[in-house]
């Protein structure tokens, strides 16, 4: 496997800020850009002239990483050139099919099975059910076949995420990857950070994933009480006081975050399914376990294909762990960087949501606010 990466910004032209390696035939380019970047024409002409070979696949962020630093307003590019591995990939839009789990069966039946290993999924990040896609995706794919990915970002502003597959990106819209053969070892970890506040409520009255009611009682109004100024903020201050979500005794709570409120309804949208009868807990953020959830994540997806030492890392964040972290927000790149080593080229994003499995050979299933680490390596 061989490795180049470019990050570039807008401005005055679309400029090269910097580069790790050098330029190769390669088969795969990932993209992680800003919204403005993407929206731009020019650049994904630019960027076809960069690599006029490889598939381009990629989506709009709320933050972009690039070796072991986070940026906004650029866009890294991270062309691959595998020797022993195949890759193929499609995409749709949402207006071809009726329910998330149905784009995500669509999506999986777009690509070959015989030989596939692994499956990187992006998807718009504003109006799809994550977790719906997920179940989907992995319904619809052989056994044994790991699906890591994520949901597009647009800053902290939720009004337009953009996605493509070798052709300009758009609104709506849904890409798949596919990668082929034995030599190919993948390797994936997610983990949060967050520290669990006030009672456990349950839901009382929720439609996938909009939720109504928690113990009988307006969900947002409860919501806002303990948000106070915050909920002035709403949808964006959610990203800061995600929910935990447990649907029995004994399973690993998954954590979601706020997409959008309706005062009308007063109801609150999430990123993945908010069943009727779990039990749900506000979240708060502990900056040290934020950290120590990055780094627990590295040594997972990188203990997956030890001994192989991996040669490509796909870091995805919430952008609420962004958010949180301010200043410190490398932090959690630079102790995934510790980690994985020198040797292994880091890029990624600041997402609306992770797709990964906890650890190697768990259900695939959609994360909020948790850094998912894939490592790969042709070994």
């Amino acid at each position: 496997m061989k490795i180049s990466q470019k990050y570039f910004t807008g401005g005055a032209g679309f400029s090269l800020g910097s580069s790790v390696g050098t330029d190769m035939n390669a088969s795969l380019v990932l993209v992680f850009a800003a919204t403005e970047l993407l929206k731009d024409r020019e650049v994904f002409e630019a960027l076809r002239g960069q690599y006029p070979s490889a598939h381009l696949c990629g989506c709009s962020t709320s933050g972009e990483i690039y070796n072991a630093g986070v940026f906004d307003d650029t866009l890294v590019a991270t062309a691959v050139s595998f020797e022993h591995t195949g890759v193929m990939g499609a995409s749709i839009t949402l207006n071809a099919v009726s329910s998330s789990y149905e784009a995500g069966a669509l999506l999986a039946r777009s690509i070959d099975m015989d030989r596939l290993v692994h499956v990187f999924v992006l998807s718009d990040g504003l109006n799809v059910n994550g977790s719906e896609l997920a179940r989907g995706l992995t319904e619809s794919l052989p056994d044994g076949v790991t699906v890591t990915g994520g949901l597009a970002g647009n800053a902290d502003r939720f009004e337009e995420t953009y996605v493509f597959w070798d052709k300009p990106p758009a609104q709506n819209t849904l890409a798949i990857v596919g990668f082929y053969g034995n030599r190919l070892k993948v390797g994936c970890g997610s983990m949060g950070g967050w520290d669990p506040f006030g009672p456990e409520r349950v839901v009382t009255r929720s439609s996938g994933n909009v939720l109504f009611e928690l113990d009988g009682k307006s969900a947002l109004e409860l919501y806002k009480n303990y948000l106070g100024d915050h909920a002035k903020q709403l949808p964006a201050a959610g990203l800061l006081f995600p929910l935990s979500i447990r649907t029995g005794d004994g399973e690993e709570a998954t954590v979601r975050t706020i997409l959008a409120v309706s005062e009308q309804e007063s109801s609150m949208t999430f990123a993945g399914d908010i069943p009727e009868g779990s039990y749900a807990r506000l979240m708060k953020a502990n900056f040290e376990r934020l950290i120590d959830g990055a780094h627990g994540a590295a040594v997972t997806s990188s203990k997956a294909i030890d001994p192989t030492p991996a040669e490509l890392a796909i870091l995805i964040s919430c952008v609420g762990r962004k958010l949180v972290l301010k200043q410190r927000v490398e932090e959690e790149i630079e102790t995934a960087r510790e980690v994985l080593g020198p040797g292994t080229i880091l890029t990624g994003f600041y997402s609306y949501g992770e797709i990964s499995p906890f650890v190697p050979g768990a259900k695939c299933a959609l994360h909020n606010q948790t850094m998912t680490v894939t490592t790969m390596s042709e070994g």
